[in-house]
């Protein structure tokens, strides 16, 4: 690192040509009670990573990738092709990201969460894990949504644990999904309702 470089890259991290890093950006932190470099890290081509992000050792993330700034990412993620991930945004541990998947600002994905390719995550969105938190053996039954092909969720919307959004469905802004939300379906309110099918929104 030339004495310019203001940002941290752990040993055992490999990035693919083209990346562009930002200033005070850490990539491969260990775990706790992890070495540094215990686990490897890789980060595909053309990655552009802004100031202030840390990626946590572990990691798997595939071409394309950028982060807005103050982006926060755990350990042990499986992150695919052109996956964009907003400005002061939360990806905890052991979260599946596919291809194409647009993750925007202030958004928190907590771990055992599964993003399908192509899936649309709006600002400030709350993705829950824990049915009762802090309760005995919660640790063991920690299970994020499942956020299906081509889904979208709406900003300020809070998915409960657990549910599955289906394919190319609508999450309405400020919704509360507490079941899981058919393929095709267009969801508003608290609790989340369906309201109509996509293919008959003016769009």
């Amino acid at each position: 690192m030339s004495a310019n470089e203001t940002y941290k890259i752990y040993e055992n991290v490999d990035i693919g040509e083209g990346a562009v890093i930002g200033d005070f950006v850490i990539i491969g932190e260990p775990p706790r009670d992890m070495k540094p470099g215990e686990l490897r890290t890789r980060i595909g081509k053309n990655a552009t990573i802004r100031s202030h992000t840390v990626i946590y050792a572990g990691n798997v993330i595939g071409d394309g990738f950028q982060t807005g700034h103050h982006v926060m990412i755990r350990e042990e993620n499986k992150i695919g092709d052109n996956v964009s991930i907003g400005t002061n945004s939360v990806v905890e541990h052991h979260v599946r990201i596919g291809d194409g998947v647009r993750i925007h600002s202030q958004t928190f994905i907590p771990e055992e969460t599964t993003l399908e390719a192509g899936c649309w995550i709006g600002p400030n969105v709350v993705i829950t894990n824990a049915k009762y938190p802090l309760s005995p053996g919660v640790k063991r039954s920690l299970k994020g949504a499942t956020v299906r092909k081509k889904a979208k969720i709406g900003a300020n919307a809070t998915l409960l644990p657990g549910v599955i959004i289906g394919e190319n469905a609508l999450v309405g802004s400020g919704a509360v999904v507490t079941k899981d939300v058919p393929a095709g379906k267009v969801v508003i309110g608290n609790p989340a309702q369906v309201v109509t099918d996509i293919a008959e929104l003016p769009y």
